[in-house]
């Protein structure tokens, strides 16, 4: 073969080579560009679903601030109320606190019967009840079933009771003794925003309702009945007398607040709030919470089980 021969096989090897270079070098660069397009697309999908979900909480206050005897006016009982917002379809409650059991200012049996409903003996039940005091007072003196410092120290933790109210509920989980399920299963019926040794059974939950001592899940079950036909047909809430001395205040005026956005190609946000309304036109609320929620597979309910440990206690700019 001659040398010119050979020179052009070999240049239209090279040629081959670059053209199969390029190629993938374009095939790259369009999968990163498609791909970039994609968390583009996905990201403003997600900025929308956030912004409906916040639009959602924003209209559950300017119901609420309505004036008491509005009949339009939406009550915080933690009902569902559904509309759309620039094509998202919003699913937003409020729960007023007051329906709630405060770890706080909850009186102690009925802190003892939260545990018991949540399914833990007695002897548990007592020993959390005292925990929980050891952590929230402002001493270092060990309930007889408590715990205080050396106790946590004892159990290989490297913190110790805060000695002051719980700030969250997610705190809870701090405090010995408790256990993971335990917490999941009270964490939608507690709070540190009520501020009441009782409870408001005018809207409380089931699970809430038979954390009443000696309350059996019969009278919790009817009196849950009366209420929603009540409530269906616009009348008085019948009263529950089997709660006694746990009745608490009516309202509080402080709300849980669930937004949760759905667009059309499938994204969803969730926005939890608390908010505290306020009697200054001016400055009719103020954010307690503010975080992100998680989705339910159920769209139209309004509880959630949020195991994040921190609650953020930020109002939104």
């Amino acid at each position: 073969m001659s040398a010119p021969v050979r020179q052009r096989g070999v240049a239209l090897i090279l040629v081959l080579w670059v053209t199969i270079l390029l190629t993938v070098i374009a095939g790259s660069f369009a999968f990163a560009t498609r791909t970039d397009m994609q968390v583009l697309r996905n990201s403003v999908s997600v900025a929308r679903a956030e912004a409906a979900a916040n639009g959602g909480i924003y209209r559950a206050l300017f119901e609420l601030y309505k004036p008491p005897n509005e009949v339009e006016r939406w009550q915080g009982d933690g009902q569902v109320h559904e509309f759309n917002i620039g094509g998202a379809k919003i699913a937003v409650s409020a729960m007023d606190e007051s329906g709630k059991i405060d770890i706080n200012a909850g009186a102690n049996e009925l802190l003892k019967g939260l545990f018991l409903s949540a399914g833990v003996n007695e002897e548990e039940a007592t020993a959390l009840v005292d925990a929980v005091q050891d952590w929230r007072d402002n001493d270092n003196f060990r309930r007889p079933h408590g715990a205080e410092e050396p106790e946590y120290r004892a159990a290989g933790l490297k913190y110790k009771p805060a000695n002051a109210p719980f700030q969250t509920v997610e705190e809870l989980q701090l405090v010995l003794g408790m256990r993971p399920e335990i917490y999941r299963r009270i964490a939608g019926i507690i709070t540190v925003y009520s501020r009441q040794p009782g409870l408001n059974v005018l809207i409380a939950s089931r699970d809430a309702l038979l954390a009443i001592p000696q309350v059996t899940e019969e009278q919790v079950d009817s009196h849950v009945a009366l209420r929603e036909a009540a409530r269906a047909n616009k009348q008085p809430i019948p009263p529950f007398l089997p709660a006694g001395r746990f009745l608490g205040a009516p309202f509080n005026l402080a709300y849980s607040l669930r937004a949760e956005a759905r667009l059309e190609d499938g994204t969803v946000f969730v926005r939890e709030a608390v908010a505290q309304i306020l009697p200054d036109p001016k400055r009719p609320y103020t954010f307690l919470a503010w975080k992100e929620g998680v989705s339910n597979p159920d769209p139209k309910s309004s509880q959630t089980t949020n195991e994040n440990p921190v609650t953020q206690s930020v109002q939104p700019k």
